[in-house]
């Protein structure tokens, strides 16, 4: 039995995310996870502006994510929503080639604090996030996890997952859009 439970980022689970968030030094260098969202993140803005810009986003109800606790700790996230929420991803060009269909859901983010890392920390959080979507009206889920079979890749750096942990929750491969990244696809009711 998994020592995780998930919950939505809302609200009220706001200040358990920030606390992850700020104890990490911003998350990816300072990005609090905007990167993928419409808007962006400008560079030139200061992490206490991101904080406020990611903040506004989940008062406005447009920032999904499965969190995970570790009793009452968040201990990680898998970000996701759909397309014109996150309209941005890696290997854009690639991934518009291939004339693609927009899913309903996109899952673009995972992250795992120091110490949890390696733990099944991502699978809960994916897990989390498939039931998330099924509670929101399911449809077909798009990821782009990273294909670490047969060479060393850290964890800490496979931001957009690892295609391993999608298969294992029942995605398919689609299209290759990178030298290692896959679109991966699974559809939920």
């Amino acid at each position: 039995m998994s020592p995780y439970k998930t919950k939505p980022l809302t609200v009220q689970t706001w200040p358990a995310f920030a606390r992850l968030v700020e104890a990490n030094n911003g998350v990816w260098g300072g990005c609090w996870c905007l990167w993928y969202h419409a808007e962006g993140a400008d560079a030139d803005q200061s992490p206490a502006q991101k904080r406020r810009a990611k903040e506004r986003l989940v008062r406005e109800g447009r920032a999904h994510a499965s969190l995970v606790f570790q009793g009452d700790e968040c201990v990680g996230w898998c970000q996701f929503g759909p397309p014109k929420e996150l309209s941005r991803i890696h290997n854009q060009r690639a991934y518009l080639a291939t004339n693609p269909t927009l899913p309903d859901w996109r899952i673009t983010c995972f992250f795992s604090g120091k110490g949890h890392r390696g733990t099944g920390v991502a699978s809960a959080a994916l897990e989390g996030a498939i039931k998330q979507i099924e509670k929101l009206g399911g449809g077909r889920i798009e990821g782009y996890p990273e294909d670490t079979d047969g060479r060393k890749a850290s964890p800490a750096f496979l931001f957009n997952g690892a295609l391993s942990t999608f298969e294992r929750l029942g995605f398919e491969r689609s299209r290759l859009i990178g030298k290692h990244k896959w679109v991966v696809t699974k559809t939920v009711d």
